[in-house]
C-alpha cells in the first residue's frame, strides 16, 4: 500500500505553519519526519489522520484520492503524543479491546506480566507509554502513524521498539516523528525534514547538518 499526502498548507491565526508539504510512506518502509521543535511534524501527522483541517490537502491511497478522513476508513491507527488509554482501564482489557494476545506481548517484555491486572494509570509513564505503543503497532491496520513514540521510553525499551517497528513494517506503512532523532535514524528507510513549512527529502543524511538541523559533527558523533 502507498499513502501519499500533499499541497498541504496550514495557517494557525494567519501564521502559515506549513505549506508545500510532501509526503509518501509505503508498506515495508518506516518514513520519518525530523525537524525542530515547533516545525508542524505533528501537525503533519494529525492532518495525514484527518484529525486536524489544513487549509489545503491531497491524500491519496494507492494513487487514488482519498475522500474522507483517513481514521474514517479502518486503514490507520494513530499514536498521538498523549496517552489515550484511558485511566482506569485493566491493562487486560486494553488487549482485549484491541485483540491482541497479552502473552505475546509479555513473551518480548516479560517485566510487564506484573501489570495484567493493574489498572494503566498506576504504571509509570514509559510504561504506559510502551503498552500504547505496542497496541497501536499490532492494531489490524495497514498505516500506522507514531507521534513521540520514545519520549519517556528508557533506553533498553527503546532499542525493543525499534526491533518490533522494523518488524511490523513488512506488513505496513509505518511513518514516525520523534526529538530522538539516532534513534528515529536507525530504523528509517525515509526520512523528510521539515524546515520553513516545508518538507524535504533527505537523500544523504549529511544534509541534515546542511540544512542546519544538525550542528556540524553533530550527527557523526551521535550515531557513533
Amino acid at each position: 500500500m502507498i499513502f501519499e499526502i500533499d499541497n498541504i498548507e496550514l495557517y494557525f491565526k494567519n501564521k502559515r505553519i506549513l505549506n508545500g508539504i510532501y509526503l509518501k510512506a509505503e508498506t515495508g518502509k518506516v518514513t520519518s519526519l525530523l525537524g525542530s521543535n515547533g516545525s508542524g511534524k505533528s501537525c503533519l501527522l494529525n492532518i495525514a489522520f484527518g484529525t486536524l483541517n489544513a487549509k489545503y490537502s491531497h491524500t491519496r491511497i494507492d494513487h487514488k484520492p482519498l475522500l474522507r478522513p483517513l481514521y474514517a476508513t479502518q486503514l490507520a491507527a494513530f499514536l498521538p503524543q498523549y496517552n489515550f488509554t484511558p485511566n482506569h482501564a485493566k491493562v487486560k482489557s486494553l488487549f482485549k479491546l484491541f485483540n491482541i494476545k497479552w502473552i505475546d506481548f509479555t513473551t518480548e517484555f516479560t517485566e510487564f506480566k506484573i501489570y495484567k491486572n493493574k489498572s494503566i494509570n498506576t504504571l509509570s509513564g514509559g510504561e504506559r507509554r510502551i503498552i500504547e505503543i505496542y497496541l497501536i503497532l499490532k492494531k489490524d491496520a495497514k498505516i500506522i502513524l507514531l507521534d513521540e513514540p520514545f519520549n519517556g521510553v528508557a533506553p533498553l525499551y527503546i532499542k525493543k521498539l525499534q526491533t518490533l517497528i522494523t518488524e511490523e513494517k513488512q506488513y505496513k506503512a509505518i511513518v514516525l516523528t520523534d526529538h530522538r532523532y539516532a534513534e528515529v535514524i536507525a530504523v528509517s528507510d525515509t526520512i523528510y525534514l521539515i524546515k520553513n513549512g516545508c518538507s524535504k527529502l533527505i537523500e544523504n543524511l549529511s544534509e541534515l547538518e546542511d540544512y542546519n538541523y544538525l550542528s556540524n559533527k553533530q550527527l557523526q558523533h551521535d550515531l557513533n
